[in-house]
Formats: C-alpha cells, sequence, structure tokens
C-alpha cells in the first residue's frame, strides 16, 4: 500500500491502534476478558462491539499483544506454574511488543481492506482477504505458541468474506484467537455473531477522553466542553474534529440558525463555497455530519424541553430552546432530519455541487423554522 493510500483501521490524525499502549475507560470490557483468560475460558472468536473511535481497536491489539506476550497458565517452569495475570498490559519492550510495532509478529494477522489491481483502496473486505489466513495458519509457530487474528472492521466483509471467516470459526484452528473489531454488529451474520464471545466499549467520560487525546498527540481545544458533546465519548470522532475545524464549523451552523426564520443568507453562502472548495471533501461530509447532529439536538430539545447540556458551540441552548420549544416541533424537526439526510446522501451519491446542496440543505431548515412559529 502507498503511502498516500488511507489505512483502513486508522483514525485520520491519531496513532494506529497498535502503537497505542494505553486503553483508557474501558475497564469492564478488559476485565472481562482477562477474567475468561484466567479461568481457562477463552473463547475462540471475540466481538467487539461499540460506537466508533471508543477504543475497539485497540483493545484488540492490546488483547494480542497479550495473548503473544503472555505464557500459557498450564506451562510449569522450573518453579512452577506462573501466577495468573492482573492485566492485559505488556511491556513496551517486550520482544513481542517489540515485533507488533514493527509488524513483524508472526504468530499475528491483521485483516482489513486491501487495495485492488489499480492500487486503489477496496470498499470491502473480500474473500481472498480472508483466504489469505489459510497460509497463515499453515505456518508453524514456535513452541506451540498462539495464534491471533484481527479483523477490522468485520462490517466491511462482503458476504463471500464472511462465509469464509464463519468456516474459521466453526472449526478454529488449535491455539487461535479471532478478535472482530464491529461498530454495527447487526449487519453480521447471525451465525458470526452466535460463535463469538461479545465484549461491548461504551463511549468514553470527559476525563478518559482528555487522556486518550493528550496520547493521540492531538492539541485540546479551549472548549472541551464543546468538544465532548459533539463527540459524544468517541475519541475518533473528537480527532476528527479538531483536525477538521469540526468546532468552527458547528458553531458556525448554530450562528446561522440563530438568525432563523429569516437567516443571514450571507452566512449561509459562505458555509456552501466553504464546502465545495477544492480538496475539501472531508469538511463537506463532515458539515453532513453536524448538520445531523444539530437537527438531532434540536429535535431532543423540543421532545424533552431542555436543550442538550453541554452545549456543543456557544450561544446553542438559547438557540435550540427558541427553535424546538414543543413536542409537534420536535417531530416536525425529526421529520426534515430524515428528508434532509435522504437528499444529502442522495446528492453525493449523483455528485450534485456541494456548494448547491448546502443550500438546498440550510434552504430546507429556514422553511421547517418558518412553520414552526
Amino acid at each position: 500500500m502507498s503511502d498516500e493510500t488511507p489505512t483502513p483501521d486508522q483514525a485520520p490524525g491519531a496513532p494506529h491502534p497498535r502503537e497505542t499502549q494505553q486503553l483508557f475507560g474501558q475497564t469492564v470490557a478488559e476485565q472481562a476478558f482477562l477474567s475468561a483468560y484466567t479461568s481457562d475460558r477463552l473463547h475462540h472468536g471475540w466481538l467487539l462491539t461499540g460506537p466508533r473511535g471508543v477504543g475497539k481497536a485497540t483493545l484488540a491489539w492490546r488483547i494480542a499483544r497479550f495473548l503473544l506476550a503472555t505464557p500459557p497458565m498450564e506451562e510449569d517452569g522450573l518453579f512452577g506454574a506462573p501466577p495468573p495475570p492482573e492485566t492485559l498490559a505488556i511491556d513496551p519492550e517486550h520482544p513481542v511488543a517489540h515485533r507488533i510495532l514493527a509488524g513483524a509478529e508472526p504468530g499475528l494477522a491483521a485483516i482489513t481492506r486491501s487495495v485492488n489491481d489499480q492500487g486503489r483502496l477496496r470498499n470491502e473486505i473480500v474473500v481472498d482477504d480472508i483466504r489469505k489466513l489459510g497460509k497463515f495458519f499453515g505456518l508453524s509457530t514456535a513452541d506451540g505458541g498462539r495464534r491471533v487474528v484481527i479483523v477490522d472492521s468485520a462490517d466491511e466483509m462482503n458476504v463471500n468474506a464472511a462465509n469464509a471467516l464463519l468456516k474459521m470459526l466453526e472449526e478454529p484452528p488449535a491455539r487461535t484467537t479471532l478478535l472482530l473489531v464491529s461498530h454495527q454488529p447487526s449487519r453480521l451474520l447471525p451465525t458470526i455473531r452466535s460463535r463469538c464471545r461479545t465484549l461491548r466499549l461504551s463511549p468514553l467520560g470527559p476525563d478518559n477522553m482528555q487522556a486518550a487525546l493528550k496520547q493521540t498527540g492531538a492539541e485540546l481545544p479551549t472548549q472541551t466542553d464543546h468538544l465532548a458533546a459533539l463527540a459524544a465519548g468517541s475519541v475518533g470522532d473528537a480527532v476528527r474534529l479538531i483536525n477538521l475545524g469540526g468546532l468552527e464549523i458547528y458553531a458556525e451552523l448554530i450562528a446561522i440558525l440563530g438568525t432563523l426564520p429569516r437567516m443571514d443568507r450571507q452566512r449561509a453562502l459562505a458555509l456552501a463555497e466553504a464546502a465545495a472548495q477544492r480538496g475539501a471533501a472531508e469538511r463537506f461530509e463532515l458539515l453532513l455530519t453536524l448538520i445531523d447532529v444539530v437537527l438531532s439536538r434540536l429535535a431532543l430539545t423540543g421532545a424533552t424541553g431542555t436543550p442538550p447540556l453541554p452545549e456543543a458551540a456557544p450561544n446553542e441552548a438559547e438557540t435550540l430552546s427558541r427553535l424546538s420549544s414543543s413536542p409537534y416541533q420536535a417531530r416536525q424537526w425529526a421529520e426534515v432530519a430524515a428528508t434532509i439526510t435522504a437528499r444529502a446522501r442522495h446528492g453525493q451519491a449523483v455528485n450534485l455541487d456541494p456548494a448547491a446542496l448546502v443550500l438546498d440543505t440550510v434552504f430546507k431548515i429556514q422553511e421547517t423554522a418558518g412553520q414552526s412559529r
């Protein structure tokens, strides 16, 4: 894969999960795996689920390091069996940790979307990606050691790839652990889910979020509460927001909403033109996501009678309360959210001009605000 090709299992601007030593806020999931290991109930298939960016891939690589660096509990040395481990942490200086970091650990295989014959990243994990594991399983391991497979993300497997993996889960090779990272487990075959034990990871709280962000090297904004509100406990989303100016984009959306129902057209035009700039594809995608977020927060405000806290931008609570002060208005915003999302995604599919798409979306929001008065 060339340097220009994005890595499918790495959040833009963040370290690769294999480089991340600490995992924050997921003690329950870690302890569940460790308990299974120490009680000799280590399942051959594990499904790591939860929202994007909360540490699923980091946990998968953490488990891989642990399994490959920890001697089996049944092995008696000169002084008897080693004491049961109390943590999944492995010394960064351990040879296994060094080999994993260098991508040279023979007991580990990582499956992600691969590149096609034209050198472009595929949209899905294909059956050939899974079949490569046959050669991996055929290699001998030193001293009867373990093998670990990480599939990230399992949601991206096409039907043939999923069926090939299912056969491995049904007849797993000896001393092999398969770790499936899944953002949307409902997209997986029910038979795959039934053959795995599930570890559910939760969104991070504010303190764990800050600690995890510091580990990525991201520069924290002044308004960390705004970042926490928009990222919703996802470190991956937080890094994306920081790198693409998401807090500023959302603040501008709130400022434009604050002028409704008349709307400041100059600001709306400027927002649309920024989305249409060359090389702004990621920012355009983020803008559409943030429009979904603000519409959801409008609907929630009307339904509960209280704007969500903390605020995600200056004056957000006041603006949301003014535009959505009743269950009736909440329903209107929820309905327009569904309509706008469908129109926006269709516009993307047919390559509609981004500026025109943003303006169409903003005018639809203005129309709804006028009807809600």
